[in-house]
């Protein structure tokens, strides 16, 4: 009987929905108090989700020569394993797993449980079902868990339903962002605006009881160093389009031009949605909204009584379809590693309708366990710091390739190469090295929980060498 084979069905348009839908969850609705209240004023927010913005698109489209030149599963992973060794590759892989695609998938869940509670109070996150000491459970992680069983269930039936389900839900959340922008715009108050643009580029910490503290010029650069942790990880999972190269039609093509459509299209959206929200916030109300919400707070101010309502139904819309995204792509990166030998075995076997169905539930039994933990919220902040030093990695590794492999096709070349994607590494390293000197906790679990890896490596290296496993 021959393999199952992955099949080439998504078009440029599900990629694109793919790339947006992985990127929007909740964050955009949330982190902007963070922010806020890190950086002190209106014209330092725009500026933290812009740099974010470059960033993010500066990446993608350095991806797209990438993608070009390794048109297969696995994405990122097989870019690093090309570029460097398979050492680097599996840490990436590892910690993929262990933390970064799970972790999202289970803190986006919740997020989704919990605006479900203004729907429904019975599946809020402050009733506790079960008390273990250690452990406390709330209807919220319960859901959290039944949304991602379904929809695990629903990919291991086969990418086009996975598609269908990115493509109708990213186009409503789309529109629905630009419908929340739009009424926003409509609502604007000119007194609020002139307030928060009067003094729009003095950096300072904004504290609850309404004082201030300025910042020393290196602390400025820590405090925006803090500031984009949120707005990075709102802007995150832009890659996973990547991971199912097997399954788009004319990858050498559509997957750089994916990546550079739904990265620029969400940044339009970020960036404008937080002009809006200047406009009918003060700073304060931003910065110290009922638990981080601002969205819920704008659209109050929009829609009075039933804007928490509206908000509520437009992150279970956005967060159901990021984390279809997150589940439908994450999968093929264990199923690569597994081919490679360096992963459960039977996570690299497709099922009859040509989806690694095995690796899908291992991907959500680790996720599910996130979401009962109640650590998620502490792992993201964790592996921000990671992430961006994978993306560093990767992009740098379009320099060793084109001295490695000079003469391979490259269908697609990196944009502004080599400016933009140096312009990246120096603003990653920066980012990383604030990350190092002013929020350690931000930093050295993640790292941690990436070297641990390195034993598992050369363990999985032993076993594969013991089976005679042949790559």
């Amino acid at each position: 009987m021959a393999e199952q084979q992955f099949k080439p069905v998504l078009s440029l348009w599900d990629a694109t929905m793919i790339v947006a839908g992985s990127m929007i969850g909740s964050g955009i609705f949330i982190v902007s108090a963070n922010i806020s209240m890190n950086v002190g004023s209106a014209g330092w927010l725009i500026a933290v989700w812009l740099l974010t913005g470059f960033m993010t698109v500066t990446a993608a489209v350095s991806y797209g020569e990438l993608s070009g030149m390794f048109p297969k599963a696995g994405g990122q992973y097989t870019y690093l394993k090309e570029a460097y060794n398979p050492l680097i590759a599996f840490l990436y892989g590892w910690s993929f797993f262990a933390v970064i695609q799970t972790g999202t998938i289970a803190a986006v869940g919740v997020a989704f449980s919990k605006f479900t509670a203004y729907l429904i109070p019975a599946v809020s996150e402050n009733i506790v079902l079960f008390d273990a000491g250690i452990i406390k459970i709330s209807p919220a992680q319960l859901l959290a868990i039944v949304t991602i069983i379904l929809l695990t269930y629903i990919n291991t039936r086969g990418v086009k339903e996975g598609k269908w389900i990115q493509s109708v839900l990213t186009t409503v959340k789309l529109l629905s962002l630009f419908g929340l922008i739009v009424a926003g715009f409509f609502a604007f108050k000119p007194e609020v605006w002139q307030a928060n643009w009067q003094d729009a580029w003095s950096m300072k910490k904004l504290l609850p009881d309404g004082s201030i503290e300025t910042y020393l010029t290196i602390g400025a650069l820590g405090a925006i160093a803090s500031a984009m942790v949120g707005s990075i990880f709102s802007s995150d999972a832009w890659n996973n389009v990547t991971f199912i190269a097997g399954e788009i039609k004319n990858p050498q093509r559509n997957i750089g031009l994916s990546l550079f459509l739904g990265t620029l299209i969400v940044t339009v959206i970020y960036v404008s949605a937080n002009f809006m929200y200047t406009g009918i916030l003060p700073l304060n109300e931003i910065a110290f909204a009922e638990n981080d919400r601002v969205g819920v707070a704008a659209s109050t101010v929009i829609f009075g009584a039933a804007g928490t309502i509206v908000i509520a139904i437009m992150i279970m819309v956005s967060t159901f379809g990021c984390n279809n995204g997150l589940i439908l792509s994450g999968a093929r990166v264990y199923y690569t590693m597994a081919k490679d030998g360096l992963f459960f075995k039977q996570a690299g076997e497709l099922n009859q309708a040509s989806v690694p169905q095995k690796a899908l539930w291992m991907q959500g039994v680790l996720a599910s366990v996130w979401c009962l933990s109640g650590r998620y919220g502490d792992l993201l902040d964790m592996i921000s710091f990671v992430v961006v030093l994978f993306y560093m990695l990767t992009i740098a590794g379009i320099f060793i390739l084109r001295k490695k492999q000079p003469n391979m096709a490259r269908p697609y070349k990196a944009f502004g190469y080599p400016l933009l994607p140096f312009i990246y590494m120096l603003m990653g390293t920066a980012f990383c090295m604030l990350l190092i000197v002013y929020k350690p906790q931000y930093t050295w679990p993640g790292f941690i929980i990436t070297l641990l890896g390195i034993p598992l490596y050369y363990l999985a290296l032993r076993n594969k060498q013991s089976k005679g496993v042949v790559k």
